[in-house]
C-alpha cells in the first residue's frame, strides 16, 4: 500500500511540476526530478519485495523444521508402541502395522 501511495505521489509531483514549468529548461528540470523520484520508488519497491520474500523464506524454514521434529517424535513413538506390541501401531522400520488383538 505504501509503495502505491509513493508511486501516486511521484506521479502527482510530475504533473504538478509539468504544469508549473513554463520554459523548456524548467520542463527538463521537472522531468529529471520526476525520473529521480520514479527511480527511488522502484528501488524502494524492490527492497520491500526482498524483505517480504526473506521473511516468507524464514517462516517456511521454521515450519519445515517444526514439522520435521514432529515427524521424528511420532516415528519414535510408533516404533516404541510397535516394539511393545500395541495394536494399531506401525513399525517405521518395516512399515507394518501391529495387528489388533481379537
Amino acid at each position: 500500500m505504501t509503495i502505491r501511495t509513493t508511486a501516486l505521489m511521484a506521479a502527482a509531483a510530475v504533473l504538478t511540476l509539468g504544469a508549473a514549468a513554463c520554459t523548456q529548461a524548467e520542463q527538463d528540470k521537472a522531468e529529471v526530478h520526476a525520473e529521480t523520484a520514479a527511480d527511488k520508488t522502484a528501488s524502494a519497491a524492490s527492497q520491500a519485495g526482498e524483505v517480504i520474500e526473506g521473511g516468507a523464506m524464514k517462516a517456511a524454514q521454521a515450519v519445515e523444521t517444526g514439522a520435521g521434529k514432529v515427524a521424528d517424535k511420532l516415528e519414535n513413538e510408533q516404533a516404541q508402541a510397535a516394539a511393545e506390541g500395541k495394536p494399531g501401531a506401525i513399525d517405521p522400520a518395516t512399515d507394518t502395522r501391529v495387528p489388533a488383538k481379537n
